[in-house]
């Protein structure tokens, strides 16, 4: 089952950075993200390469920010398939691109997903690469569902790249935290962020808030995530506000067998 998917194109989110996203529609009616990023810039890089199954509108978008020849550095947050849908096709295009990742990344798809390691560079969280005109560090995000996970913080825009961190509903082609209705973001941004870091509900609540400061301390002028909107400004404050307040508290149930019977009822109940 393929679910819906919107029609989008790149949206520029700060200077020499592009949003790539794609939104596929859920169960309720409300969209979910999957979102990639485009830093041009001196040495451009492609950040996170999507879902293999928006691969065609996906690498429209990218490629219309830069061109393939173009690309120097393509970086994976971790290894998620909706962050590495079409790595394999961005690398045939990208041919003057480094790899960036780590260890774990390539330890998990190993035997799966086989990747170039003569064109690669391993970064862990706190170390840096130089881009040309920019810095990019690594980071480990307040929240991920994989060991493997990194974010990257460009020091020239201050923007975050915060993986997996931050999730919402979305009410249709909106990129903005201000864009979403306020009921649909406190909401869905408890529920996707419990169940995609349901570690939450054991942390100490000192000891991670410890954590949540590492990013939160950065001069941030923008954060964009793979399953959130764009926060900016005091929109980025509340946001990990709200991702403290998860910590040490009860995960919020997933959807079980009721929601599988309407989803297969939907399915097979015949077009009128």
């Amino acid at each position: 089952m393929i679910p819906q998917t919107l029609a989008t194109t790149a949206q520029p989110i700060a200077p020499e950075t592009w949003l790539i996203p794609t939104l596929a529609a859920e169960p309720s009616g409300a969209y979910f993200g999957a979102h990639s990023l485009v830093i041009r810039g001196q040495e451009p890089v492609i950040v996170d390469t999507g879902c293999s199954m928006v691969r065609d509108a996906w690498m429209e978008q990218a490629f219309s920010v830069v061109e393939p020849a173009d690309v120097r550095w393509i970086f994976l947050s971790h290894d998620d398939h909706d962050h590495i849908g079409n790595i394999h096709e961005v690398l045939a295009r990208c041919v003057n691109a480094t790899l960036v990742c780590n260890f774990s990344i390539v330890a998990r798809l190993l035997g799966d997903v086989e990747l170039p390691l003569e064109r690669m560079r391993w970064l862990d969280a706190g170390q840096s690469f130089d881009a040309g005109d920019r810095t990019l560090t690594a980071v480990r995000p307040p929240m991920f569902d994989s060991p493997a996970t990194r974010g990257l913080y460009d020091s020239s825009t201050r923007v975050l790249w915060a993986a997996d961190s931050f999730g919402t509903f979305f009410p249709g082609e909106v990129y903005e935290a201000s864009e979403i209705p306020p009921e649909m973001y406190e909401q869905s941004f408890v529920a996707l962020n419990s169940w995609n870091t349901p570690w939450l509900e054991w942390v100490d609540v000192d000891r991670y808030a410890a954590h949540v400061r590492a990013t939160a301390d950065l001069p941030l002028e923008v954060v964009a995530s793979a399953h959130g909107p764009v926060h900016r400004g005091q929109q980025i404050t509340d946001a990990f506000r709200r991702t403290l307040e998860l910590a040490a508290q009860p995960a919020v149930p997933m959807p079980g067998q009721e929601a599988l019977d309407v989803l297969v009822g939907a399915l097979l109940t015949p077009a009128a």
